[in-house]
C-alpha cells in the first residue's frame, strides 16, 4: 500500500512527459511532411512513435497514418528513404523511373529537400511562437495604470487592498504606472504595513495595508527546493528560522546568505499555518543582457499583494510577443551550452529524459496553463537541437545539402554512411551524459 502514491506520481509524470513529446513529435513530423508534400515529394509513412504499430490508416495520398508503442519520438518516412532517419536506399531509388524519382526524398531538387529538412524544427518554433501568443491574448497584459485586479488571499492579520483601488502613492512616493509600484516598493524599507494613497469609488484615500511585495509563492520552479518541500502557488512565508519576514527581499537576502544551509519556513496556507524545511540549491540563472549568474536559490517567485488589472492585447503584438520569447529560449540555450563547454556554469544544467520528465510532471500537477507553457519551451528547445550541425538531425542533413549547393553534388554514399555513424554516436553519447546527469546531479 505504502507504494501506491509514488506509482501514482509516476504514472502521472509519464502520461505528462509522453503527452508534451507527442504533441511537440507530431507537430515538428507534421512539418517535414507537409512541406515536403507542397515540394512534391511523397511520405509513405508518417509515424508517432516507433516500434510495434499500435493503429494506422492510409490516407488519398498514399501515406500510412500510424501511432507506434514506444512514444518517444516519431519519423516520416519519404519514398527513397531505406530508414526513419532519412538513409538512401539505393537499390529502391535505381528502381524509380524519373517521374517517381522525382517523388523521393533523394530525387528532389536541392531546394525542395532543405525545405522539407527545415520545415520540421520551424514547426517547433512556430508552435511555440503560437502558445506565447494565445496565453498572452487569453491572460492579457498588466494596465500601465497601477490598478488593483485582484488582492492575493492573505492571512487574516494582513491587510491588503480591493478590486478596482487606483494606487497614487506608497509610502507617501507617488506612483503614475505600475511600474512605479515595483521601483518605490523596492525601495521601502521592509515593514508590516505600509500607508497607501488610493482612489476608490471615485474618491481620494488613505489606508494602511500590508507590504507590496511580500513574501508570496507567486510560482514554484520545477525540480526546485520549494518543489521538493511541497510549497504552492499562492503560499505566505510569515517566518524563516524564526524571524518573521515582511517582504520578499528578506527571504531573498535569508536564502542568499544560508550558503545552502537548511532554512525552517512558517508558512501560511488556507487559513492553516505549516512548518516547512527547505535547503536553498546552488542554480545558474540566464542573465536578460547575457551569460549567467550562479546563486543560491529555493525556486520561487514572488509579486504583488495584488494581480493588477489587465488589458486586451491584439493578436500581432501577441505574435511579436511569442516571437521574442522564442528568441530568449534559443539564446539563453545556445548560451547556456558554451558556458557549459567552457565550464563557466555546471554540466548539470543539462537534462536528459528523466529529468525533462519530471519536470513534465511538475509542470502538470502546477495546472494546465504552466503545462502548455512548458510545452512551448520544450517544443523550442527540441526545434532547436535539431538544427544542430551533428549528421542524424536535420541540422547534418542541412549541412549535407549546404556542400552540395557549394561542391555541386552530394557527399558520396560512403562518406554520408560514415558521418551517419558518427554522428549516430555523438548524439547517443550526449544522451548517455544528460541521463547520467539525471541520475547523479543533485
Amino acid at each position: 500500500m505504502e507504494f501506491i502514491p509514488d506509482f501514482g506520481g509516476l504514472a502521472f509524470t509519464l502520461v505528462a512527459f509522453i503527452a508534451a513529446l507527442s504533441i511537440i513529435v507530431a507537430i515538428h513530423e507534421y512539418g517535414h511532411y507537409i512541406v515536403g508534400r507542397w515540394s512534391g515529394i511523397h511520405a509513405e509513412v508518417f509515424s508517432v512513435g516507433f516500434g510495434p504499430v499500435l493503429f494506422s490508416r492510409v490516407d488519398r495520398h498514399g501515406t500510412k497514418w500510424q501511432i507506434a508503442a514506444l512514444p518517444f519520438g516519431g519519423y516520416v518516412k519519404f519514398l527513397g528513404d531505406a530508414d526513419a532517419a532519412s538513409g538512401k536506399d539505393g537499390a529502391a531509388i535505381d528502381a524509380l523511373d524519373m517521374e517517381e524519382r522525382r517523388r523521393s526524398m533523394h530525387g528532389a531538387p536541392l531546394w525542395a529537400r532543405s525545405a522539407t529538412v527545415a520545415a520540421g524544427p520551424i514547426f517547433n518554433f512556430i508552435l511555440s511562437i503560437l502558445i506565447f501568443a494565445a496565453v498572452l491574448m487569453i491572460a492579457g497584459r498588466p494596465a500601465e495604470a497601477p490598478v488593483v485586479g485582484t488582492p492575493a488571499a492573505l492571512p487574516a492579520d494582513m491587510q491588503t487592498l480591493q478590486s478596482g483601488d487606483l494606487i497614487t502613492s506608497i509610502g507617501g512616493t507617488p506612483v503614475d504606472t505600475l511600474g512605479d509600484v515595483f521601483t518605490v516598493a523596492r525601495d521601502l524599507t521592509p515593514s508590516e504595513t505600509v500607508t497607501y494613497g488610493l482612489e476608490r469609488d471615485g474618491q481620494a484615500q488613505t489606508v494602511e495595508a500590508s507590504f507590496p511585495l511580500l513574501p508570496i509563492v507567486q510560482s514554484v520552479s520545477p525540480q526546485s527546493a520549494a518543489m521538493a518541500a511541497g510549497l504552492e502557488q499562492g503560499d505566505v512565508i510569515r517566518s524563516v528560522d524564526g524571524t518573521p519576514i515582511h517582504a520578499f527581499s528578506q527571504l531573498r537576502e535569508t536564502v542568499d546568505a544560508s550558503d545552502g544551509a537548511p532554512l525552517d519556513l512558517s508558512v501560511w496556507r488556507d487559513g492553516e499555518m505549516l512548518d516547512i524545511t527547505l535547503s536553498p540549491r546552488r542554480t545558474d540563472l540566464p542573465l536578460p543582457e547575457g551569460g549567467f549568474e550562479t546563486r543560491w536559490l529555493i525556486g520561487i517567485t514572488g509579486g504583488l499583494i495584488f494581480d493588477p488589472d489587465t488589458v486586451r492585447v491584439g493578436p500581432v503584438d501577441a505574435v511579436w510577443s511569442g516571437v521574442e520569447q522564442t528568441g530568449f529560449i534559443i539564446r539563453s540555450s545556445l548560451s547556456g551550452l558554451w558556458h557549459m563547454i567552457t565550464g563557466a556554469i555546471s554540466s548539470c544544467n543539462l537534462q536528459g529524459p528523466i529529468g525533462i520528465a519530471e519536470t513534465s510532471g511538475a509542470m502538470a500537477s502546477q495546472g494546465i496553463d504552466d503545462f502548455i507553457w512548458f510545452i512551448a519551451v520544450l517544443s523550442t528547445a527540441v526545434g532547436l537541437l535539431n538544427l544542430f550541425p551533428i549528421p542524424v538531425l536535420d541540422g547534418g542533413h542541412l549541412l549535407f545539402h549546404a556542400y552540395e549547393a557549394v561542391a555541386g553534388k552530394p557527399p558520396s554514399d560512403k562518406a554520408l554512411r560514415v558521418f551517419m555513424t558518427v554522428g549516430l554516436t555523438l548524439l547517443l553519447s550526449l544522451m548517455l551524459f544528460a541521463l547520467t546527469n539525471d541520475i547523479f546531479c543533485p
